[in-house]
């Protein structure tokens, strides 16, 4: 297992929509894939991660959600869809992409996503509150938008030059001893 490198806004990996996975393509590289992705989320106190974010061109991510009294829940989801989504919820949310930005987000309140597990096995998925908006987050990812192209546009214009001030903070990190993106 190895902590990657989490790619930042303004990398055009985020910006485009990922490669369906082909189960019996990946199936032998898969583990170690997944258990890097939950290092590399973990490491950062995440609670999401697809795999474009640590450069890998495919669409899947990692989910581990904490609800309070009880064990975490961790869950990998494998092309997945949004088939239902209800309600509504603006929430403050941040990403792994955007360290130390947050920005209110209007969400669906309850979703239902259908995937493929670890296992290739199909699976469906009925999540509320922050469940939802965790798996809502990380599809948009795969399809390559971004949490702050949710925001109206006068948020998004006064939210610039924080993001441009963040920015010039995430160039200076050191993440060279971080290898390179892999499969």
């Amino acid at each position: 297992m190895a902590i990657r490198r989490i790619c930042k806004y303004g990398e055009k990996v985020l910006e485009k929509k990922t490669r369906k996975v082909d189960f019996g393509e990946i199936k032998k590289e898969l583990p170690v894939l997944l258990a890097d992705m939950f290092e590399t989320m973990d490491s950062v106190g995440g609670a999401g991660l697809a795999a474009n974010q640590v450069g890998v061109d495919l669409r899947l991510a990692v989910i581990k959600i904490q609800r309070e009294g009880e064990e975490p829940l961790s869950i990998v989801i494998i092309n997945p869809e949004l088939v239902e989504r209800s309600g509504s919820l603006c929430e403050e949310e941040g990403c792994l992409s955007f360290p130390g930005l947050f920005a209110k987000v209007r969400r669906a309140a309850k979703v239902k996503v259908r995937a493929l597990n670890e296992k290739g096995l199909p699976i469906e998925i009925n999540a509320e509150g922050l469940f939802a908006k965790a798996l809502q987050h990380e599809i948009d990812h795969l399809d390559g938008i971004v949490f702050i192209s949710r925001l109206p546009l006068m948020s998004r214009l006064k939210l610039k030059p924080a993001l441009m001030k963040l920015k010039a903070q995430w160039k200076k990190l050191d993440e060279r001893k971080l290898g390179p993106a892999k499969l």
